[in-house]
């Protein structure tokens, strides 16, 4: 009796450990509870739902993003937005407590940015390139390129373990030009999973209702009801596929399926981290194709 308990559990051991190598670990990195949902939030559903490991990381903490509140109070509000959000989408949601607007790439934020990944077993890391209207966005890239390599060097923040790879890094898609316009290497079909994205994104209701159309002047346009908020946010949010992206496509999903496609998420391979082959990016991302 004791031999086939003891048999039975080292199967399921053994399983568990199998089903622990096949899942993938992601990390989103944004500057401000938001930037992830926006940046990737389609990709990150698809990935929760085919049971791998998503974190969303805040670097700050979205302390200075409204017209009326601010400071501690607005934090609050921003991290409780936040712990919702990673609800719907289904992953992890971690904010840093940096000032808003006060971002730089300092040494000790590097540090931080390097334990989450470590801490985080990542395959893959996504984040912002470093050029942007916003310098949060900008210093968020910079500290994503300047981890890059060092999460494998044990003599780097040596209190966390290395990773004994490093992961492949990847830009989120901007329409900056100079000094160079974003590459679309990898586009992902978010369309099956778009409504999920603007279900979850409304969950900052003080960024998508009040901050953000405040900015933009359309703040007396932003409906009352939940329903018709849902509407509009999916009308000004939904990403119009480019014709690189179109191209793109057509590389990682077959013709008849590429008609259909009517939302993506894009990336760009950084070239500071791992260089994957089509098939590892295949492995990495098993929603392509599909």
């Amino acid at each position: 009796m004791k031999k086939a308990v003891f048999l039975f559990l080292s199967l399921v051991f053994i399983s568990f450990q199998i089903s622990a190598q096949q899942k993938i670990n992601v990390v989103v990195i944004g500057a401000h509870p938001d930037d992830c949902d926006i940046d990737a939030g389609g990709t990150a559903i698809q990935f929760a739902k085919l049971g791998h490991n998503v974190l969303f990381v805040s670097l700050t903490n979205g302390d200075a993003g409204h017209q009326e509140k601010g400071g501690g109070a607005l934090a609050k509000i921003r991290m409780a937005e936040a712990q919702e959000a990673g609800k719907r989408f289904g992953v992890t949601y971690k904010v840093l407590d940096h000032h808003d607007g006060e971002l730089m790439p300092t040494l000790n934020i590097r540090l931080e940015v390097i334990r989450l990944i470590r801490q985080w077993n990542a395959d893959v890391v996504i984040g912002p390139r470093p050029n942007d209207y916003h310098p949060d966005h900008r210093n968020t890239g910079i500290l994503i390129q300047d981890a890059a390599y060092m999460v494998i060097v044990p003599n780097v923040a040596p209190d966390t373990p290395p990773l004994k790879k490093n992961p492949v890094f990847l830009y989120t898609e901007d329409g900056f030009q100079k000094p160079t316009p974003f590459e679309p290497d990898i586009t992902v079909d978010i369309t099956p999973v778009f409504d999920q994205k603007i279900y979850a994104m409304a969950a900052h209701e003080s960024q998508f209702f009040e901050w953000l159309p405040w900015t933009n002047g359309t703040l007396d346009q932003v409906p009352k009801t939940e329903k018709e908020r849902l509407k509009w946010l999916s009308e000004w949010r939904k990403p119009v596929v480019t014709e690189k992206e179109k191209l793109s496509l057509k590389k990682w999903y077959d013709d008849e399926k590429v008609k259909q496609i009517k939302y993506v998420e894009a990336f760009e391979i950084c070239e500071y981290g791992k260089r994957p082959s089509d098939e590892e990016i295949r492995q990495l991302f098993p929603m392509l194709g599909n």
